[in-house]
């Protein structure tokens, strides 16, 4: 865990990769939990058998799976010391590069980008890649923005 103790620090750590995540295993269950929720049911995510005869030899992840565990990921990377609270700005671009296949291993590397003046903090530009453990191509590369408010 890298900890960052107000703006300067940030600014210093500005082209530098902060660190990764723990790896944290795609089950089925967590599959079905997301296409519940969101109401994508497709067959390559949920259905075991017919997505045994598919593409990918099995289930995979949905994308925005993927996507949605960057916060979880992220959380264990860096955090922000000598600020009010931070908050989810949005992506600025996004790229899913490979699917993430059922019972694989994911894992979030974070580079700081940029870290421009806001009004009332500063917002920060992070580089997240989300690695498959033993794929040379990861599952997804994200430009997300957050803000940190001082």
């Amino acid at each position: 865990m890298r900890v960052f103790n107000g703006v300067d620090e940030l600014r210093a750590a500005v082209g530098s990769r902060i660190g990764v995540s723990d790896w944290m295993t795609i089950d089925q269950s967590r599959i079905d939990t997301f296409a519940d929720a969101t109401l994508d049911h497709q067959w390559i995510h949920v259905d075991e058998e017919r997505a045994k005869e598919g593409p990918f030899g099995g289930t995979i992840a949905h994308g925005f799976l993927t996507l949605s565990l960057l916060p979880h990921l992220v959380k264990d990377v860096y955090r922000v010391e000598g600020t009010k609270m931070g908050v989810n700005y949005g992506l600025n671009r996004v790229r899913f590069t490979s699917p993430v296949a059922v019972g694989s291993k994911v894992r979030g590397s974070v580079e700081l980008v940029d870290v421009s003046d806001v009004s009332g903090g500063v917002q920060l530009t992070t580089k997240v890649t989300i690695e498959i453990e033993g794929s040379e191509r990861p599952a997804l590369v994200a430009e997300w923005l957050t803000r940190q408010y001082v």
